[in-house]
Parts: C-alpha cells; structure tokens; sequence
C-alpha cells in the first residue's frame, strides 16, 4: 500500500506538472473512486473475483494533451496502463489487471463527433459509443450510415480497432476497412496521426486492436450511403418447424445473398409448448422496400417462407434501434450509454468455413439440450460479399474469403455467486471443445473483439505467446509483432493478451 501511494503521487505530480490540474484524477482515497470505476462496467463477474486487481487511480482525460500526460507520466512512475472507451471488453482487460499496478485511462469525455458538411467523412473520438455515432451522422439524414456493431453502449475505441463487424459487413467491410485516418499517443506520449504513424502502425490498429500499440484518441471514418427506406423483419422457427434444414441450407447460401441482404441466425434453446427444443431467429434486414425483398427472398431463400406481413419498412437509423431491440422506442435511446444489464457473462468465438452437416447440426442442439441452467445463445453472423474481395493481409483484420459466417457463443447470467460463475465457465469450455470439428482448425480463428483470456498458451508469458502466435498466425501476426517492436519495444502497452513485441534489428 506504501508503494502503491508513492507511485501515485509521483504520477499525480508529474500530471499536474504537465496539465496544471489534477481535476480529472480519482484515487482509491477519492469519494467517487467506485462510482467512476463502475460507470461502464459490463461484466460484473470481474469485479467481485478475489483475483482481480483495481487500478490505483482513474484519469478521465477531457483533452488530448492529458491522455499524454497520462501515458508519459505513468511510464515515469512505473504504472500500466488500461484505456477504457465503452466498457465492453469481454476480459474486463480495460478495467481490470491480473496483478501489475496500473490506472485506467477512461476516454468517456472523449466523445465528441463532427460530421463534414457533405456527409462523406466523420471524426468521431474514442470515447463515444456506436449509439451516439449512430445518432450523429443519421438522425437528420436517412441515406448515410457507418458499418458497425448492433450493441449501442460499446465504445468505438475497441471497436474500431478490434474489426467492427454488424449488418453492414456484407455491404462495405469492417469499421476498420472505413477507417482512412486516426489521432493514436504514443508510448513516448508523442500525439500522431495517419503520416506521423506511419502506415504499418496505421496497418495494425485496423483489426489488430490498439491495446498493444498506444491510445488512439480520435478516428478519421468513411460514411457509406444506404438507401431511405429499408426492411427489416425476424421469423422464428422451431425444431418441429424444421429449424435445423433451415439453418442447414442458411450456412451455404447466406454468404452468397446479395449483399443489399443480411440474415443472421440466433438459436437458443426453448419451449414449443409441450417439449424442450431449440428456437431459431432469423434476424434480417435489406437494404431496400419490402417488396424488393420478397423478391429477392423467393430467389434466394425461398424455404424460409417469408411473407408480406413479415416485414417492416423503416429508415436505417430504426433498423439499428430494431437489431438493438429497442423497436418503437425513440431514437433517443441511441444517447444512453449507461450499461445495459446488472450482470456477468462470457463469449467465445468460432469462424466456418466448411456447412456444418444436418446430422452436425443436431448434435450441437443435442448438447445444447442436454444442459442445465446453461443459458447459451450461439450467433451466427454471415460474411461473403464485400468481406470475399478485401484482401486478408490488407489490413489486421484476417477473416476474408473462404469464411462462411462466425458464431459467438454468448452466456449471460445474473447470479453473484463465484460457484455459480465457475460452473458457467467451466460449460462455456466444454462447449468450445465439442464445437472443435466443426469450425475452422489449423488456425482455430477467433474475432479479437469477442476476447477469450482461455486462448494461447502461457497467458501474459509474451515470449510463449509469440510462439504460439507464429506458430498458428503466421503472415499478419508476424506483421504484428513486428509493428509491436518498431512502435513499443519497451512492451509499455500490454496486457494479459496484447501482442509481444518482436526484436528489430537496427
């Protein structure tokens, strides 16, 4: 505790030093210390594990010049540090450690957003959320929007430079394909933007994450054109309504849709009114009228029997608040960033590239099945279309052709008990493991924004890590680890599951 205080002062002072205010710093001796660490908190299971350790301050930067100050003064003073933009990291990496002394960084005032006069580009800070991007650009305009994520209170730090997948994948790539400028602090705590990085720094952050790289403070995003009107709509089916041929026959020509179309499969289990079954939702938009769809859907995938009462018109901007479930509600919702559910959770992730067969199919419902009190929702999300002509290496993000979809195994549960926690846990991995043979191998690939501290070997040992990197990444890790050396050879930005750096020889 004695050292934990003389770093903190130290910090504080060289703070104050550079910013002349102290005003945005909270110690654990402050009175709003767990008010503002618990402000964004997603997932409560990391606060109440006995394992978990809280940062020593809270620095709320309001300016660029005091994230610098931040990231130059912590150096100093021997203090990791966490940047934390919505929340949502799926570790809790953002706002927890595993033991080393460290502040978080929280960018929430860092959340301003311009949009040029001819809607074409946007400069949108790290600290605002998807909801409030969403909002700026297209509450007064019908025909622009941005390719990104349906969960509204998720920061776009993460985000962005994670991949950003959502509805729009199909149509114009990740958030990180739009993204053609950004403003990151270095470990040196120098501000730079696209030039001044550099273009293999500007290469990693789009899908390679920034945790391991620096702070970006702002993104430079290309704003894409949709039409006025678009329709949405969800069909629900069941196994006795041949769920498992639909999903089935989904796997293969899902990534073939025209891109205008986006249906993703979210199957969990439930009741048909007398047995314990698996419940399927095809929740879907276009990118155009209804009666467009229908034609397109009579084409395509006709088996689904989609009808005209089925479908909804609306704008762009109401099929975020209809994917978000907030149908009905104000599009001032998009504002509210406060965390959406008083609970704990965990997500793993899988990418196929090969239909997992019918008989495939009923095995996985079968295990679902056979579970107890084991909520799980699997989701599986369509590529193809503009994700098959983006070259894998073009930017980190790798997942391009030869990709059928991803799924996200996704647990929520609302009990506080660490017994209760483990055994969900405990599931979730066994689950991972029977799913082995039918996703991807050789690599295993996993989406960086869905994080699973279960994956590597050797944890937060980076050396093993980079062996294990290489060993199943190859071309873009070692891009990576390279761009890691040049940029922070130092490792000053790391955590339990950044990127080591690989030695550059001068």
């Amino acid at each position: 505790m004695i050292l934990s205080a003389s770093i903190n002062q130290s910090f504080i002072q060289c703070f104050i030093s550079k910013t002349n205010s102290s005003q945005n710093i909270y110690t654990t001796n402050n009175i709003s210390y767990n008010t503002v660490l618990q402000s964004s908190v997603q997932n409560l299971r990391f606060l109440t594990s006995p394992t978990t350790t809280k940062p020593t301050a809270i620095v709320t930067a309001a300016t660029h010049s005091e994230v610098q100050a931040t990231v130059t003064c912590s150096r100093l003073a021997g203090l990791r540090v966490r940047v934390r933009s919505g929340g949502h990291d799926y570790e809790a990496m953002s706002y927890v450690s595993s033991g080393e002394l460290f502040i978080i960084l929280d960018l929430v005032k860092l959340s301003s957003i311009k949009v040029d006069k001819d809607f074409a580009f946007a400069w949108v800070e790290t600290g605002a959320t998807l909801g409030e991007l969403y909002y700026a650009i297209a509450k007064n305009n019908r025909t622009v929007a941005f390719p990104a994520g349906v969960c509204l209170t998720v920061g776009v730090g993460g985000h962005f430079t994670g991949g950003g997948i959502g509805t729009l994948t199909r149509m114009y790539g990740t958030s990180a394909d739009n993204m053609v400028d950004a403003l990151l602090v270095n470990s040196d705590g120098k501000l730079l933007d696209r030039k001044a990085m550099g273009e293999d720094l500007f290469w990693a952050i789009r899908g390679g994450g920034a945790a391991s790289f620096g702070v970006v403070v702002s993104f430079k995003i290309k704003l894409v054109s949709v039409p006025a009107t678009v329709t949405a709509f969800n069909i629900n089916r069941n196994l006795r309504q041949n769920a498992t041929e639909l999903v089935e026959r989904w796997q293969t020509i899902a990534p073939k849709f025209d891109e205008k179309l986006f249906i993703r499969v979210i199957a969990q289990t439930g009741d048909d009114g007398s047995n314990k079954t698996i419940q399927v939702l095809f929740n879907s938009f276009y990118l155009g009228r209804r009666d467009e769809l229908l034609s397109v859907m009579k084409k395509s995938f006709p088996e689904l029997g989609l009808k005209a009462e089925d479908c909804t018109e609306m704008s762009w901007l109401e099929s975020v608040l209809f994917f978000s479930g907030n149908s009905g509600k104000s599009v001032d919702v998009l504002l509210d960033r406060r965390p959406e559910f008083n609970s704990s959770f965990k997500a793993k992730s899988d990418f196929v590239k090969k239909a997992i067969s019918k008989e495939g199919l009923e095995k996985i419902w079968e295990f679902l099945l056979e579970a107890k009190d084991e909520p799980l929702t699997m989701i599986m999300e369509p590529l193809g279309g503009r994700m098959d002509e983006i070259s894998e290496s073009a930017i980190a993000f790798p997942h391009r052709k030869g990709n059928l979809y991803n799924i996200q195994y996704f647990m929520r549960w609302f009990e506080t008990d660490s017994v209760v926690s483990e055994r969900h846990l405990g599931w979730m991995r066994k689950m991972y493991e029977f799913m082995k043979p039918y996703v991807s191998s050789q690599p295993r690939a996993a989406y960086y924004n869905y994080k699973d501290i279960d994956l590597g070997e050797g944890q937060g040992r980076y050396s093993a890590d980079l062996v294990w990197g290489a060993k199943y990444f190859k071309g873009n890790f070692k891009r990576l680890a390279y761009v890691k050396g040049k940029v922070d050879s130092v490792n000053f930005f790391r955590n339990e599951q950044s990127i080591p750096p690989l030695s550059i020889k001068h």
